[in-house]
């Protein structure tokens, strides 16, 4: 089993929350199955949208998607191992082969979605988009360029039953941000703000610099990683709304 998939990751890096989902689309990934929400507006685009690590899909829809409708795109609300009205447990590295299962239930051609990750979300985003590169964009928002960084601020390599070397090498491996986000030559937006207290914007940075293609790199003044939306939410969907044209 990789080290990523290890039971103090999953129990101290991701927060689950389990909730019900109505009228869920049931996506079965093999160890579980990931209660996702899927609206569809009669759009061109469709939003395939991996959340932040404290959130479920249940915070999104109606209400998101329904502002997502109004800037001309459908959307998918990808959820998790775990969260919401899924079963299984998160696995931080296993995950990554769910992006796989969620796409083919999206159903629509690569080149009509445009891909989506907040905060732990762009990790399952940036495989997404390293995958599937015929992908019409990918956005960011307060994602992560190195994993290994925020995973060692809760576990240590000792703890895992392992090395610090050991952890490089597989997590080098795995979640290789700077090697996938090059792989994909299509547009990008990072979105982050400059005050984030839990993910530095260097991240967005080095995420930005490391996109294969065009890339847009929105710093916000206000707000902070989870109140980016709120305090600065008329740029904020002026900025998604002006990739979704450009990239429609």
């Amino acid at each position: 089993m990789s080290i990523a998939n290890h039971d103090i990751i999953s129990q101290r890096y991701f927060f689950p929350q389990r909730h019900p989902l109505p009228g869920a689309k049931m996506v079965d990934v093999g160890e579980a199955k990931l209660a996702c929400d899927a609206h569809d507006a009669g759009h061109d685009l469709t939003l395939v949208h991996f959340h932040g690590n404290g959130e479920i899909v249940g915070h999104y829809v109606p209400g998101f998607a329904e502002t997502l409708a109004d800037l001309g795109v459908n959307s998918f609300f990808a959820e998790y191992r775990g969260y919401g009205g899924s079963t299984g447990v998160p696995r931080l590295g296993a995950m990554l082969e769910d992006v796989s299962a969620i796409r083919d239930a999206v159903g629509k051609p690569d080149d009509k979605l445009v891909v989506f990750g907040r905060s732990i979300g762009s990790i399952y985003a940036i495989e997404f988009a390293a995958r599937y590169p015929d992908i019409a964009g990918l956005v960011l928002e307060s994602g992560i360029a190195d994993v290994l960084e925020r995973i060692l601020l809760r576990a240590s390599p000792s703890e895992l039953g392992s090395s610090l070397e050991a952890m490089q090498e597989e997590f080098g491996r795995l979640f290789d941000h700077e090697q996938k986000l090059g792989q994909y030559t299509g547009p990008t937006l990072v979105l982050h703000t400059e005050h984030d207290h839990l993910v530095d914007k260097t991240h967005a940075e080095r995420n930005a610099a490391w996109a294969g293609g065009d890339a847009e790199l929105v710093m916000f003044e206000r707000g902070d990683h989870n109140s980016i939306y709120g305090a600065n939410r008329h740029a904020y969907l002026q900025a998604l709304r002006a990739f979704f044209e450009m990239v429609a």
